[in-house]
């Protein structure tokens, strides 16, 4: 009896929790329409008069509020592409913020149109269409449900872009877009010849700080709220048919490479010209409706824009957001990440070492969807680089091989999956790595996050059954701004746990956090959106002895205003034992030992509605046996929407009086960015680290006619500013670089 009972009450949980993400929100079918289409931008074709537009809310700052400006929103479609028209009223257009004209530019206020589809209905996943009455475009993809995702861009991914064109016009009533998307841009899945998306509508109206959207999705789980592909609009398409992409992009390049490398006797350095002079081929093909296959020969990444300089005040090494395309494009599919600065697969260690350039032969890559499956597949080969016996520059030809695969289980936003990687050099040495992993959603905003990861190395002994090759992580999390929050972490990473196809600070460690924090979202009446307060402790302790590595605990208050100002307040106490002396340069250095120190933490930020914007970072207190003052500025200035200028300052003074030893080290960062109109644009990004003592410089001319066609010319310098630090004197600039590359992509 009581057995049968307790079966009973498993099998009611087990339908509790597949369900509990069940919605009874209305489909909307979306109509068809049938002959030519007007597209010019005015939305005054017979064909939108006819349709019923989205119905819009207010999502901020007052949740659920009618919006201040009218929008009518509507979709349709034809055998060819799918069309969004949008009249956007405004009572005042002289208040409108246009700021920019750049493709892709998501980083300044300005009023904006966005759709967002979950193209699989998988409610996890979306593409995002974007446009402003510039006219510019900006396409991005979302994952994990815009709850996480890179330390560095959130959930999103600008790197995607496809085929879609955009047309807008603006008189004193406000302004108007029409979208026109191929279907051979999206993939999508058909059932009983229906076709259903989820679809999200945001309207920005940035000189009132204030965004509407449709369907109605509250701002509850932070600043992605509004980009939660499990809280879309279900939408239905009939009889669409899906367009197979086919795209050929060669591509030529020109210029010229100079190096100065230090001669063998160490006693000089030697001036290498090198002209440099190369094709290449990029294809993409669609194999079925939800698989695309990207092949790339001799690939190469000259228009990419230089690393954002750091300073390093810790022990471990630093961490550089992927900046190359290629690697950008559809990355969430091989996203396996465990805490932050720890993955089984950082796509930098693929043509980079040491921070130079390893050339690329080529590859394939094959992402989509195989029946229930998640699917992504990589490989690459790269050449042999030789800078001589014995340097630590050099580099054997290898292959990387990476397999994803995910699949919903028990309710729409929980996965399981796993991954396979894989690093051969041709001089025999190996690297293999595999886990698998799964994301369960036990409710609305509370998920289980499971991982298991081993490596097979040459030089270690394999033991599959050992927990040394091995890595294990659990977590249980509550995302949620408004009321209890809270998130609980362990994971253990083995001694032979290193994946040289991924990224990690640590080894031979075990970690363990807790974090517990309470939000509010007051009333309608309050100049505040939004504030909250986190208390959170981390643990690292050392596998061999259970000692503690490091532990820190942290009381944070946050805070946004309507106006869009916002600052973060912490307090910090740290431990640290450190095993091995770590330096910050040649006179300054934190010896092995065990310390204790406290410090403050402050972030202050503008409203990003102001054409002048800018944030403040403030670090004090103590610092290992010594003390810290760190402060970094960076402002930006939108002149209008052909110009915007940037500053980026941070500087950090240390100080070790004990030991009459201190360090001061900074970097300072000028950007520009002229748009002469929506498809040419100049681009300047000057870097100066003053503890390298370095400037490094780099300069970006781009065309781009049409999507798939451009022209770069680029310009890079590494110039160094106190040449006598070293014997033998170090040379007046390190490289430098000019390139012209062209792309042109036939459609098939």
């Amino acid at each position: 009896m009581k057995s049968s009972l307790i079966k009973k009450y498993i099998l009611f949980l087990v339908i509790i929790l597949a369900s509990i993400t069940a919605r009874s929100q209305e489909r909307i079918t979306i109509p068809r329409i049938q002959g030519d289409f007007k597209f010019d931008g005015t939305v005054d074709d017979e064909c939108w008069q006819n349709i019923q537009p989205l119905q819009m809310v207010m999502h901020i700052p007052t949740f659920g509020n009618q919006p201040s400006e009218k929008s009518e929103v509507m979709i349709c479609y034809d055998n060819t592409n799918i069309y969004v028209g949008a009249r956007l009223f405004d009572s005042d257009p002289t208040n409108m913020l246009i700021s920019s004209k750049k493709r892709d530019e998501q980083e300044v206020a300005s009023e904006e149109l966005m759709l967002i589809f979950d193209s699989f209905n998988d409610k996890e996943n979306g593409l995002g269409f974007a446009t402003t009455p510039t006219g510019l475009r900006s396409d991005f993809t979302i994952s994990k449900d815009a709850m996480g995702g890179d330390p560095h861009q959130g959930p999103f991914n600008l790197s995607w872009n496809v085929f879609w064109d955009v047309k807008t016009t603006k008189n004193e009533m406000g302004w108007f877009s029409e979208i026109r998307i191929p279907l051979s841009s999206i993939r999508f899945k058909e059932n009983d010849g229906k076709i259903v998306m989820g679809l999200i509508c945001i309207r920005k109206i940035a000189h009132k700080n204030e965004v509407d959207i449709s369907p109605a999705i509250p701002p509850n789980w932070g600043e992605w709220s509004a980009y939660r592909p499990s809280k879309a609009q279900e939408i239905v398409f009939e009889g669409l048919k899906s367009k197979k992409p086919f795209y050929i992009a060669p591509y030529l390049i020109g210029g010229s490479q100079l190096d100065n490398v230090l001669n063998e006797s160490a006693t000089g350095y030697t001036l290498h010209k090198s002209p440099k002079m190369n094709a290449g081929l990029d294809v993409k093909y669609g194999l079925t409706n939800n698989l695309t296959m990207d092949l790339t020969i001799n690939t190469d990444f000259a228009q990419v824009e230089a690393d954002d300089e750091q300073i390093n005040l810790t022990r471990f090494s630093l961490f550089f957001p992927e900046k190359r395309t290629f690697f950008q494009k559809r990355s969430s599919v091989f996203m396996f990440d465990f805490e932050p600065g720890s993955s089984l697969f950082y796509s930098r260690r693929i043509g980079l070492h040491n921070g130079l350039r390893v050339p690329i032969f080529g590859g394939a890559r094959i992402t989509g969807m195989a029946g229930k499956w998640d699917m992504g597949f990589l490989d690459i080969q790269t050449q042999a680089i030789n800078h001589g016996t014995g340097s630590v520059n050099s580099l054997t030809s290898e292959n990387f091989g990476i397999l994803r695969l995910r699949r919903q289980v028990i309710n729409e936003n929980s996965y399981v999956g796993g991954m396979v990687t894989s690093r051969i050099g041709t001089d025999g040495s190996y690297n293999t790595a595999y886990g698998m992993d799964g994301i369960f959603k036990i409710s609305d905003n509370d998920y289980l996050n499971v991982k298991w990861a081993q490596v097979m190395d040459k030089a270690s002994q394999n033991k599959i059954f050992s927990l040394d090759p091995a890595r294990l992580y659990i977590s249980w999390n509550r995302f949620n701004r408004k009321g209890l929050n809270y998130d609980f972490t362990w994971t253990r990473s083995g001694k032979d746990f290193d994946p040289k196809l991924g990224f990690q600070m640590r080894n031979n460690y075990t970690h363990y956090y807790g974090g517990l924090g309470y939000g509010w979202i007051p009333g309608e009446e309050s100049l505040i959106q939004n504030h909250g307060v986190r208390f959170g402790a981390i643990t690292f302790t050392d596998n061999l002895d259970n000692s503690v590595q490091s532990f820190e605990t942290e009381l944070s208050y946050d805070l946004s205003f309507k106006s869009g100002y916002s600052g973060m307040f912490a307090f910090k106490h740290t431990y640290e034992n450190v095993a091995d002396t770590f330096t910050f340069s040649k006179d300054s250095y934190v010896p092995a030992g065990k310390y204790g120190f406290n410090q403050i933490e402050t972030h202050l930020n503008s409203s990003r509605s102001n054409k002048f914007v800018w944030g403040i970072d403030f670090f004090a207190g103590s610092f290992y046996d010594g003390n810290r003052i760190s402060f970094g500025l960076e402002p930006s200035w939108n002149v209008g929407s052909s110009l915007q200028l940037g500053l980026k300052y941070e500087h950090n003074f240390l100080s070790f009086k004990s030991r009459s030893q201190s360090f001061s080290g900074g970097v300072a960062g000028f950007k520009a960015l002229v748009m002469l109109t929506t498809k040419t644009s100049i681009s300047t990004f000057i870097q100066y680290n003053s503890a390298e003592n370095t400037v490094l410089t780099n300069f970006r001319f781009r065309y781009n006619p049409r999507e798939g066609n451009d022209f770069y010319v680029v310009f890079n310098e590494g110039r160094n500013t106190y040449r006598d630090i070293e014997n033998p004197r170090l040379p007046l600039y390190n490289n430098r670089s000019i390139l012209l590359k062209y792309t042109y992509t036939f459609t098939l």
